[in-house]
């Protein structure tokens, strides 16, 4: 496949690029540094031609980029796939928007680290944009509540809306194995217009 990736140069934007390209697919990154310069605004030009577009981006966590102007980046995105022609898009997701009880989401917890509330909260209002588009193959795939460089072992469990824990009560995922999820994704196919979760 032909896939354009917003974020490429992020700690799982890089490992996302590795293991499509490692399997065979044509990646182009596209980063504000990168080779290919720009952001999701001009996703409506960038991605013209390709078979799928994956958005790595994420918001700042030092509360410098409110709520809106992320969930504004995610509408363009959107917007842009749909006048490219695009059907199918898969957004790096957050893990605060994952319940860990009915009703009660991890972001809305005690527990809940101050630091990474902002990030959550902005990543839980774009899970909410995607549940409104119905005519574009979007997945929306959040990470375990803890994600970190490590191995990469090809094997992981797939949730739904529940954090997904082990047998010690932890919920974690190497960088690598989550993009092999999302590779696994990419190719198969088997959860368009929903939001899913990886971990061990």
């Amino acid at each position: 496949m032909k896939i354009l990736l917003f974020g490429a140069t992020g700690m799982i934007g890089q490992r996302i690029a590795a293991e499509l390209t490692d399997r065979g697919h044509e990646v182009t990154g596209v980063s504000r540094s990168g080779p290919v310069k720009g952001d999701v605004h001009d996703s409506a030009t960038l991605a013209k031609g390709y078979d799928a577009v994956v958005s790595a981006i994420s918001p700042p966590r030092d509360g410098t980029e409110p709520e809106p102007p992320f969930v504004a980046a995610y509408r363009a995105l959107i917007d842009g796939v749909r006048v490219a022609g695009v059907r199918r898009l898969i957004a790096v997701g957050g893990a605060g928007s994952l319940q860990v009880a009915p009703g009660v989401d991890l972001v809305d917890t005690p527990e809940f680290p101050e630091i990474y509330k902002k990030e959550a909260l902005a990543a839980r209002a774009v899970l909410r944009l995607f549940r409104e588009v119905e005519d574009l193959d979007w997945t929306y795939i959040s990470p375990a509540a803890e994600i970190a460089p490590g191995e990469r072992t090809g094997v992981y469990r797939i949730g739904g809306d529940q954090l997904l824990v082990d047998a010690e009560g932890r919920s974690f995922i190497s960088a690598e194995d989550y993009a092999v999820a999302v590779a696994d994704e990419l190719e198969n196919g088997a959860h368009p217009r929903r939001r899913i979760t990886v971990a061990y």
